[in-house]
């Protein structure tokens, strides 16, 4: 699989070049938007790792211009600020997914995996076992019979199948689901998990909603830290 790197930090670009390749990823590394949107355009890659602050053009530039030359490839937005307005800034623009500096390796790679997993199936549709989530009819299957959910549900599910196998704190839940405005006195996100369990776990053998102590959530075939 082969990955293009847009970015202009060189010791944190040798670094990730370094770290994609030792996962077994093929890696071209651009440092710039112009050079980016150039390699993005007229070469094939699985996934596109696209910093924000670059010369030249800056991420959500690039990420425009990738798309309005019709180029589909899942984009990784990395940004420096965490906020709400940022996210959506980098949705906007096309990016499939975002990473907030300073980030762990393995969430990066748990993030390639999931974009690429999504581009590899040829739509957008969503799968973990017998679990399946169609986003544009908004649908969800298990074992073939369909789930109905509320927009809230829908919109946790959807959190927790696309970070499939990464374990996700309640304040990612609910920054993501709720929203800026999330009262953190509240209980909505464990409220919202035990519906979700109902749902998509109830009668079924393998349970794929799994509780990490003193962590957060995980949605994976099974639990793999307990």
């Amino acid at each position: 699989m082969k990955i293009l790197l847009i970015e202009d930090e060189k010791e944190l670009t040798r670094t990730l070049k370094k770290g994609l390749r030792e996962a077994g990823y093929n890696v071209d590394v651009v440092y710039d938007g112009d050079s980016g949107v150039s390699l993005a355009v007229t070469g094939r890659y699985d996934c596109i790792v696209l910093d924000y602050r670059l010369p030249k053009l800056n991420g959500l530039e690039v990420c425009r211009e990738i798309r309005r030359n019709k180029v589909n490839t899942p984009i990784l937005m990395l940004t420096v600020v965490d906020s709400v307005e940022m996210k959506v800034q980098c949705l906007d623009a096309g990016a499939d997914d975002y990473l907030t500096k300073p980030f762990s390796f393995s969430e990066l790679l748990a993030r390639i995996r999931a974009l690429t997993r999504r581009s590899r199936s040829g739509s957008n549709i969503i799968q973990v076992e017998d679990l399946v989530l169609n986003p544009s009819s908004r649908t969800v299957t298990r074992g073939g019979k369909k789930i109905y959910l509320t927009p809230r549900e829908y919109d946790l599910l959807y959190f927790l199948m696309v970070n499939q196998g990464r374990v996700v704190t309640r304040m990612e839940i609910a920054e993501n689901v709720w929203g800026i405005n999330f009262d953190r006195g509240t209980n909505y996100v464990d409220v919202y998990i035990n519906y979700l369990r109902k749902k998509i776990d109830h009668g079924f053998n393998k349970k794929l909603i799994h509780t990490v102590r003193g962590v957060g959530y995980v949605l994976d075939v099974e639990n793999r830290r307990k």
